[in-house]
């Protein structure tokens, strides 16, 4: 569509010159032509070169591969080696020297933008590839060690023998894929990038349940012979056949994950011995420049840590502000902290810590989904195609996973986006604080975002599925303000809530700057959040260890919504009666994932537009 535009733009030109003198229309529609000609060969090299590298990129993936739908290479897992991420950074190089061959010049605005995108992806990953020892391969919150099994059971279907093999294959392919953990935290313990100590028995207890049940000891299946034995059973084929590929997937598991992971637990029952308390990014090598360098790449802004620290403290007085309204609205007598221990322990608050409990916050968080479907007409002109489902967290991982999280669909639709709610500890799931989260994690906000970039269609394939944490967790927050102002969160202990879950993320910025750039304890951040908010005390320490092991990631989510908030109401005050809530979502939302400074330009243009 694009092209054709364009052509029709230089047609007109054409059409135009015919007004002048015969001398010049004979020399000026051969060079008129030569320009569209030239133009659109560097628009066509340009999408090229991005289609070609990100598919490049897909197929060296096996995992990627497996998450895009894609079952070429179904049988294996990535390639982690030292030699590999040095092949990468040159073909990365390579890659940043073929790009600016192409003249930005010639190109239209909508590839300028893919460009620029482009070149600060290449430029970012090049300079950032001194920094890729620090960060901590198995932690509490994701890992190698928790990834092998999340992804065969999340992500590696089984609809033939062939594809059950692969399965197999995959079990067996583990050895290679711990030894080169183990490679990868020899090096960095080499280097003194070791996980402080609390991390540990996590990983290790994570690690266990993996190997914990049949067919390694007797009992009930274990979290992969389970799936696997679902997954073969469904099959249409022989019970023979069935009973031998589950065979052959129990001497895998056997042969190939037990020793692998037993391997792993003694690696790291040793390597804990060299672990300590410190914390902050500020102990690892050159840890100030790293953590610098980690806050502007996650929020994509120029934002110092004193400066994220400072809008952080300034939020937080605003947000407590607002909830002593509520508290007045409700009519309880005492001040705010007493309102919050009371928000942290009443019953009514909370669902009983069994299936039935677990299941009606499940059928609740659904419902409130579906009810806000039927509302996106009036927010929204582009709408997800893909389905969305909420899951609780799957048993094997939920006493170390967040609280909440959204896994992306398949862009072939052969598999939903998911919103998983962890459930392990009720106590830590609140019911005023389900209506946020659930617009949070799923509609209006990650399946929205998400769902629709990797729907769009005339975007490069880098720029659907790619993304930037301050863009995306900054909607995923807004998302949890816009129901608000549709009339939703009527209960006001659901609205309070809201605010509940927003002054957690204001106190992130606090809490992430305080830990890495100021040296605060671990137990300094975990008070922090206990004195300022009604989360209980376990959402407190998983929050700080997820600060530790995740430096300037949790700053994203405030910063994101901030700025898109700022664009708006600064869209609002320039055009008055011509703002259009609808079209605001879609300048934010169709041009996929992108920096926090590029999202205000298309805002810009979009209000020039309707100002012209």
């Amino acid at each position: 569509m694009r092209k054709l535009t364009f052509i029709a733009a230089a047609v007109s030109v054409a059409l135009l010159a015919g007004c002048q003198q015969t001398t010049q229309q004979a020399t000026s529609a051969p060079i008129a032509q030569a320009a569209v000609q030239s133009q659109q060969s560097e628009i066509d090299k340009a999408n090229a070169f991005f289609e070609d590298t990100f598919n490049r990129d897909v197929m060296s993936s096996p995992v990627y591969q497996t998450y895009m739908g894609i079952k070429q290479d179904y049988d294996k897992w990535d390639d982690g080696s030292e030699e590999r991420q040095l092949k990468d950074l040159a073909q990365t190089k390579a890659d940043l020297v073929a790009l600016k061959a192409i003249s930005r010049d010639l190109l239209d605005d909508a590839t300028k933008v893919s460009y620029d995108l482009k070149k600060q992806d290449l430029e970012s990953s090049i300079a950032d590839f001194k920094w890729r020892y620090h960060n901590y391969p198995v932690n509490q919150m994701f890992g190698t060690h928790s990834m092998i099994p999340a992804f065969l059971i999340n992500q590696h279907s089984i609809s033939n023998v062939k594809e059950a093999k692969d399965y197999i294959s995959r079990l067996n392919g583990v050895t290679g894929v711990i030894d080169q953990l183990i490679i990868d935290l020899t090096v960095r313990a080499e280097k003194g990038i070791i996980a402080p100590k609390f991390v540990f028995p996590h990983v290790i207890d994570s690690s266990k349940n993996i190997i914990h049940g049949a067919p390694f000891e007797k009992g009930d299946d274990s979290t992969l012979l389970a799936d696997f034995k679902r997954k073969v059973t469904a099959l249409e084929v022989s019970q023979d056949e069935k009973d031998s590929l589950i065979s052959d997937a129990s001497d895998a598991l056997k042969s190939a994950v037990k020793p692998s992971y037993s391997k792993l637990i003694n690696y790291l029952a040793q390597l804990e011995k060299r672990a300590d308390d410190r914390d902050g990014a500020w102990k690892l090598p050159d840890g100030e420049a790293f953590y610098n360098n980690a806050l502007k790449r996650t929020t994509t802004t120029d934002l110092t840590a004193k400066e994220i620290h400072a809008i952080g403290l300034s939020e937080v007085t605003r947000i407590h502000d607002e909830m002593r309204e509520i508290k007045d609205k409700v009519g309880f007598k005492g001040d705010l902290k007493a309102f919050m221990q009371f928000m942290k322990t009443d019953k009514q608050f909370y669902y009983p810590n069994d299936a039935q409990g677990k299941q009606r916050y499940l059928n609740e968080a659904t419902g409130l989904i579906d009810t806000m479907k039927t509302r996106l007409d009036e927010l929204f002109i582009v709408k997800p195609k893909a389905d969305l489902k909420v899951k609780a967290v799957e048993a094997f991982r939920e006493k170390a996973a967040g609280k909440a999280f959204y896994q992306q669909p398949a862009p072939d639709g052969s598999r939903p986006g998911v919103y998983y709610a962890n459930l392990y500890d009720m106590e830590a799931m609140p019911t005023y604080q389900m209506e946020a989260l659930a617009y949070h994690e799923g509609i209006p906000g990650h399946h929205m975002q998400i769902a629709i970039s990797q729907e769009l269609e005339g975007v490069p394939k880098f720029r659907k599925f790619g993304g930037y944490t301050a863009y995306i967790e900054g909607w995923g927050l807004y998302s949890e303000f816009i129901p608000k102002e549709m009339g939703m969160y009527s209960d006001p202990y659901s609205d309070f809530g809201r605010l509940s879950m927003e002054l957690w993320r204001a106190c992130r910025l606090v809490v992430d700057t305080g830990i890495h750039a100021m040296k605060w304890t671990r137990q300094e951040g975990i008070d922090y959040y206990v004195n300022n908010t009604p989360n209980a005390t376990s959402d407190g320490v998983k929050m700080v260890e997820r600060h530790i092991v995740m430096p300037s990631q949790a700053t994203a989510y405030k910063v994101g919504m901030l700025k898109i908030l700022e664009l708006r109401e600064d869209a609002k005050k320039q055009l008055g009666d011509k703002f259009d809530i609808r079209q605001f979502h879609d300048v934010v939302l169709k041009n996929g994932p992108v920096p926090l400074n590029v999202l205000e330009n298309f805002v810009n243009e979009w209000v020039a537009s309707k100002k012209a």
